[in-house]
């Protein structure tokens, strides 16, 4: 055997008790799983790890990821290898790199500078689903990447080739075009299709539209992965939205970072499971992912109204430069609240901005725009419409809105998986994105008790490989890949906080893929054992 963990702990993923095995890999894979009940001669093999005190688990799968350049850019990546994290599902939200042609790719790069950074540093050699998935299978020098990565088709950026930034409905022609586009990129290894219904110009399109693209995505045995309407004042209202249309649709469904915030929705998490138990029972095919941590993350031009961005980041800027236009922007985000800010009148004391593009703006990271605005003796909205010309839309902000008591209803839910949202742009980042998976095992398993072990391991590996389809992840099981986290149950934990964000995990000392150590004793090796992980044809 290549490798055999010694006196190791198993959590197999199944969510049943642990026990005590030596586990042995070969080739990539699980080649023997030698309970310690067993008789016969325990495994040897040319490299031997020592497992005593230390669990092994399938390594986490992080169902949100925002990884999409940066496993391009860091050959290290070690905000999510440190975590455990052994695969990323990115192109979410609706917005990334393919499909594209010269003018999206522009447009596109612009929208999310604040998730990803401009991209002067990536060789955008790629313009189709396929060919990125390529591009990260090369990695770097052709070996790989960190981590293994599945990709959505992101159905804003699809809107945005077909049609561009207009708000309304598509011709028959350009819905034929979309649905075709949809069609290649699962084609081509996509496993399903992302949406930010909240983000233009994605959120242009009618539920009409939608189900069309599902119906598409149903086809070829996929999920749709929505960022939906409303997490906000309509929030129920946007979740029936999404079951319903996928039904029609004959979809499965996975909502991305299903949670209830702000004020309006305290307490109401109950309301949300009910709903979804009651389209589970009657057979639908749904899942969720969380991260465990009460504000969110985006981008600050994220918050606006949809009719300000219609035409792109030129012409959201133009409206900001003009004094009429940006009067009834604020209008609309103080009094009405914008669709971008989820219905509810944004509070600006609850608007932290986490990150600038431009050096020389830092002085407001860290700061929400209230106090920033404050300090120059000025009222909110003049400071935020400051930034986001002065910055070019590139700011990324938390908002302080959600609850604790939601987070933790929605976590025990037998259909939960954990996702990190993870932005890692930014001067002070979201530290969810170098903590969601040790937090989850450290404060809600050990500390608070929220999820047994066992179970929390679940969400965090087979759950997740069930709805990717991948029939040979997500379980520590004989014939199954080599992709495997060792942590120590008693000090596992992020280290991660919100004021010092980039600080890695405790308590995770190896972690393999393809049977090939990335972590080991607590660091980065130079391995590059990550792939592209395409859709299993239905």
């Amino acid at each position: 055997m290549d490798t055999v963990v010694r006196d190791v702990r198993v959590i197999d993923g199944t969510g049943t008790p642990s026990y005590r095995a030596d586990v042995a890999l070969d080739g990539g894979r699980i080649a023997e799983i030698h309970r310690e009940t067993d008789a016969g001669p325990r495994p040897g093999a040319s490299r031997v790890v020592d497992g005593a005190g230390l669990a092994l688990s399938p390594g986490f799968i992080d169902m949100h990821a925002h990884s999409d350049l940066a496993l391009l850019r860091d050959p290290s990546h070690e905000a999510k290898a440190a975590q455990g994290v052994t695969l990323e599902v990115i192109g979410q939200d609706g917005l990334s790199y393919a499909p594209v042609d010269d003018r999206t790719l522009a447009e596109v790069r612009a929208q999310i500078t604040g998730w990803n950074g401009d991209g002067s540093d990536i060789d955008f050699s790629w313009r189709t689903v396929g060919e990125y998935l390529d591009r990260l299978d090369h990695g770097f020098d052709g070996q790989g990447i960190a981590v293994n990565a599945a990709y959505l088709v992101p159905q804003g950026t699809v809107r945005m080739l077909a049609l561009g930034w207009d708000d309304r409905a598509a011709t028959p022609a350009e819905l034929a075009r979309m649905r075709q586009l949809v069609a290649e990129g699962l084609e081509q290894g996509a496993v399903g299709l992302s949406s930010g219904l909240t983000y233009t110009p994605g959120m242009y399109a009618d539920d009409a539209e939608l189900t069309e693209l599902c119906r598409v995505v149903a086809r070829y045995g996929g999920y749709y992965c929505p960022h939906h309407r409303s997490y906000g004042a309509g929030a129920l209202g946007a979740y029936e939205e999404m079951v319903g249309l996928t039904r029609q649709a004959g979809c499965a469904l996975h909502l991305a970072h299903a949670t209830m915030n702000f004020g309006v929705n305290k307490g109401r998490a109950p309301e949300l499971l009910a709903l979804l138990d009651r389209a589970l029972e009657d057979g639908a095919d749904i899942t969720l992912d969380t991260y465990p941590y009460t504000p969110g993350c985006t981008t600050l031009v994220a918050m606006l109204p949809s009719w300000a961005s219609e035409g792109g980041p030129d012409a959201i800027l133009d409206r900001l430069r003009d004094d009429a236009a940006a009067a009834r922007i604020r209008h609309v985000m103080e009094v009405d609240g914008a669709d971008g800010c989820h219905g509810v009148p944004i509070e600006w004391d609850t608007i932290e901005i986490s990150g600038v593009s431009h050096p020389e703006l830092a002085g407001y990271v860290g700061r929400t725009v209230a106090e920033s605005a404050r300090e120059r003796g000025e009222e909110p909205w003049t400071t935020a419409r400051r930034l986001l010309v002065e910055d070019r839309l590139g700011s990324t902000i938390l908002q302080h809105v959600g609850h604790e008591e939601n987070v933790r209803a929605i976590m025990r839910h037998r259909v939960h998986t954990g996702g990190s949202d993870g932005i890692l742009q930014g001067h002070k980042p979201h530290p969810r994105a170098y903590g969601t998976f040790p937090k989850y095992l450290g404060t809600y398993v050990r500390e608070l008790g929220v999820l047994s072990l066992e179970e929390c391991v679940a969400h965090l590996t087979s759950r997740a490989a069930a709805r990717l389809r991948l029939p040979d992840r997500g379980l520590v099981r004989e014939g199954y890949r080599a992709d495997l986290v060792l942590f120590d149950p008693e000090t596992v934990g992020a280290g991660s906080t919100f004021e010092t964000p980039r600080v890695l995990p405790a308590g995770i000392p190896h972690v393999l893929i393809d049977g090939r150590l990335v972590i080991e004793d607590g660091r980065r090796t130079d391995v590059l054992a990550g792939r592209a992980v395409r859709r299993t044809r239905s």
